[in-house]
């Protein structure tokens, strides 16, 4: 009697996360062939009315950051182009869902699922009518957005608009907490309708706000949950079609409601919570779609170690089709957003500024803030270092949107109110002798420290 053949399953990702890398070294590990579905070696082929995918895979799972991409639409169509060759786990019209967070919203609310209120509205003056009726604080946040970028706490008196940047924005219900209380919230993984583990994500000092990627702490929540919670997020992965995810939660004076539910989700900070990787279950999950058998023992033994090791599966990199980074000049059109609106101003190019920085008064005038912590920063021209406050920024430079934590400062004195840090620079290549203006002067140079208190 012959084995059964191995199944091969295609991890479609075109970065190089963590997650991606568990998933395939946990594939190899279950007895299976991983393939890392890349620009270096991915291709569709239809020739003669016949269709041929390379590498030749069983099963996709489908890893693309869509809300990191500056390519949604294009990467989107990639993953469905896949999905209508081969099977695919969270196929491109859940990942859709769940990426905007108002889709997921309705689609929750549709199948009963406990959602905050919220107001999605294309007419800026409609949103500020809901903020001022409500009387009370709410999240304002882009509807596509990750790692906490995009989101902010809004009172009455503040003022918002439809759009940050070239994303549509909406309104939140803030869920009232204990205010003696440290700022929580729960995360529940769930895969194939079985939750792997659940941890409370609490804010880092001075922040509201509980990402992993912010600094946020995590504790094991898997037995302290009541099984309701883990219900109310098996439900939710349900509702938005996902085969794999990770729900957001918050408790209110009603009981717990689902904030998110990320197809996408990290898993540092949930093993580092519960000691439990989710990469083994979806490549479990994976080699079952695609018609292969797996060792329940061996998934829950791999499950312990969280193995984000480079796989032996990556594709070489062609040198020949590696994109060069998009130039920019010294001197740069760029968008500014924040809650209050958007600007067109010149900015600066600064690669030893470790930090973007922005104008006191432009802050101001678009609601950059609120402030998240103060920086010391210490000037090319001076010894004595100064403390400035920080805030979340979204700039967008040509044709890219970045959301940064950028210092405020008083820039007046100076010919551009943005400085471009390396924190923005390191994603372009700069042309110190292109600049948008023909009359501008050079400032002195700044550079900002790392060390924040």
């Amino acid at each position: 009697m012959t084995a059964p053949r191995p199944v091969t399953v295609g991890v479609l990702s075109l970065h190089n996360s963590k997650e991606t890398k568990a998933i395939c070294n946990a594939v190899e590990a279950l007895g299976h062939d991983p393939a890392w579905l890349r620009r270096e070696n991915l291709v569709v082929d239809v020739t003669d009315g016949e269709v041929t995918l390379q590498p030749d895979v069983d099963v996709v799972v489908n890893r693309l950051l869509l809300s990191k991409s500056t390519e949604p639409c294009e990467e989107l169509g990639l993953a469905n182009t896949l999905a209508r060759l081969r099977p695919t786990l969270n196929e491109p019209a859940a990942t859709l869902t769940a990426m905007h967070k108002v889709t997921t919203a309705a689609a929750l609310s549709d199948a009963a699922v406990p959602v905050p209120d919220a107001l999605l509205a294309l007419e800026s003056e409609r949103l500020n009518a809901w903020l001022t009726d409500a009387d009370t604080e709410a999240v304002y946040k882009t509807a596509i957005g990750t790692n906490g970028g995009g989101t902010w706490k809004v009172g009455p008196g503040d003022r918002v608009n439809a759009r940050v940047g070239n994303r549509y924005a909406f309104l939140q219900s803030l869920v009232e907490r204990d205010p003696d209380a440290r700022a929580r919230d729960l995360r529940v993984y769930v895969v194939d309708d079985t939750v792997v583990g659940a941890m409370y994500r609490y804010a880092p000092e001075n922040d509201w706000r509980t990402n992993v990627a912010l600094g946020g702490e995590v504790v094991d929540a898997t037995d302290d949950v009541p099984d309701s919670v883990l219900e109310i997020a098996r439900r939710a992965t349900d509702a938005v079609e996902l085969d794999y995810a990770g729900v957001d939660l918050v408790e209110s004076e009603d009981g717990w409601l689902v904030l998110e539910v990320n197809p996408t989700a990290g898993f540092k900070g949930l093993y580092e919570a519960t000691g439990h990787s989710p990469a083994p279950y979806i490549a479990a999950h994976a080699i079952e779609r695609g018609g292969g058998t797996i060792d329940e023992d061996r998934v829950a033994e791999l499950a312990a170690v969280l193995d984000d090791s480079v796989p032996d599966c990556r594709p070489s990199t062609v040198t020949a089709s590696t994109r060069e980074p998009q130039t920019i000049g010294y001197i740069e059109e760029v968008i500014v957003s924040g809650t209050s609106g958007s600007k067109t101003v010149l900015a600066k190019s600064d690669t030893g500024a470790t930090r973007t920085s922005i104008d006191t008064g432009l802050a101001a005038d678009i609601g950059a803030g609120p402030i998240k912590s103060i920086t010391k920063v210490k000037s090319g021209s001076r010894k004595a270092s100064k403390s400035r406050p920080v805030v979340d920024l979204v700039v967008a430079v040509g044709g890219s949107r970045h959301t940064v934590t950028a210092s405020v400062e008083d820039r007046s004195h100076m010919q551009y109110p943005v400085l471009l840090g390396r924190d923005i620079l390191q994603n372009y290549r700069v042309d110190v002798s292109r600049r948008v203006d023909v009359d501008g002067e050079d400032e002195d140079n700044e550079e900002e420290e790392s060390a924040e208190e």
